[in-house]
């Protein structure tokens, strides 16, 4: 049983109060909307050579750090019990459950697509053997050399979510000792940890060719972290953290320029070309500021208003966020055949608007007939 700070007028103070580890946030859907229309923007614009513009061409091409939103809220989100159940706030599912459950969530739906496109997208198809299935299949990509392929290029982020997910429950056991009193230490800890990995490109690593280092977990790490560290702030009894971190006027101009600095060579040259340690390195630190920045006010300070976050439409999108992702590539892909448009001659807008509008239906469709029937019927098997 937990205690709730009052306010001299005997109501709860919200930024006293920590948040309930199962509580849904609106808002947090409908970022991750924008989260998958960005994506979505950054490899329209680079396939319709958008990404060469003078000026914005740059900033089209780091709509990328969607991928930051997307690797935060799913720091935030699955870190966010065991950060309450250290604070004796609540009880962290096991590891057995929740890999089940991540699993439902995940697979069976990504599967479809990887079948549709490795059968019926002629450029996948002709070129689709035994590896690539497997590769494809069981999320494998970034370690198997030159198995990303037409339509599904965009997995090698899911493939990095996914080594996420394995990997979580380790540190939560690392980290299990970190309870009661010690839990506050565990705010320095998931930094430090944030921090460490911004190393990584750093490393020898050796690696086949086709393969590199930077696509794997701990690249990344810095992104989910900030999304761990949400969640150990959510808990904090003390209300400077929130009323800080969760102040969207400071926030957000924040994660703006972030993003206008990850625009120069700063994070790294233009295009597909990798960079120097250090701009990779700069890169994840500006995406994790990015992250940050606009999932703070909505994590830790859900009582607010947002009116275009928590509208129908934005929920909606939300909901149907992981269909626009795993369907948008081989949409796009087709679009430049079916209209008559030749890829890196422009068109950007044209091409952007009916992507989005070919995907959205096949996304409902995920939604409403794979994933979540599969959800539902998993809850009711399992609980």
């Amino acid at each position: 049983m937990t205690t709730t700070t009052l306010t001299t007028a005997g109501t709860a103070d919200p930024d006293r109060t920590p948040l309930r580890p199962g509580r849904f946030v609106p808002a947090l859907e409908g970022m991750r909307a924008l989260a998958a229309l960005g994506v979505v923007l950054t490899h329209v614009a680079f396939q319709t050579g958008a990404t060469g513009q003078p000026v914005l061409g740059r900033v089209w091409e780091r709509f990328d750090l969607a991928v930051a939103v997307f690797f935060a809220l799913s720091g935030f989100l699955l870190w966010r019990p065991h950060a309450a159940a250290a604070r004796g706030l609540g009880v962290a599912p096991s590891a057995g459950r929740y890999l089940l459950h991540r699993a439902a969530r995940i697979l069976p739906a990504y599967w479809v697509v990887v079948c549709a496109v490795l059968i019926l997208l002629p450029s996948a198809a002709h070129t689709a053997g035994l590896r690539v299935w497997l590769s494809n299949l069981g999320l494998l990509q970034v370690f198997v050399p030159f198995t990303l392929t037409d339509g599904l290029t965009q997995m090698w982020s899911l493939s990095v979510e996914v080594a996420f997910y394995l990997v979580l429950p380790l540190l939560a056991v690392a980290l299990v000792w970190l309870r009661g009193q010690r839990a506050r230490l565990r705010v320095p800890v998931v930094l430090g940890l944030g921090l460490l990995s911004l190393g990584w490109n750093f490393l020898p690593v050796p690696t086949p060719d086709g393969i590199h280092s930077d696509n794997w977990l701990p690249g990344y790490l810095p992104w989910f972290a900030v999304g761990m560290l949400l969640a150990e702030l959510a808990d904090q009894p003390s209300p400077r953290w929130r009323r800080i971190a969760g102040n969207q006027w400071l926030m957000w101009p924040l994660a703006a320029v972030a993003m206008l600095a990850a625009t120069t060579d700063l994070a790294g040259p233009r295009g597909l070309v990798h960079g120097q340690p250090w701009q990779y390195a700069a890169k994840m630190a500006l995406g994790a500021i990015v992250g940050f920045g606009l999932l703070a006010p909505l994590a830790l300070r859900p009582d607010r208003p947002h009116r275009w976050l928590q509208s129908r439409v934005a929920a909606t999108l939300g909901r149907w966020s992981y269909g626009i992702f795993i369907w948008h590539l081989a949409v796009l892909s087709i679009v430049f055949p079916v209209f008559g448009i030749i890829p890196f001659r422009g068109h950007f807008v044209v091409v952007y608007l009916l992507t989005v509008v070919f995907t959205l239906p096949l996304a409902a469709a995920s939604f409403a007939l794979v994933e979540e029937p599969v959800r539902q019927w998993t809850r009711r098997r399992f609980g």
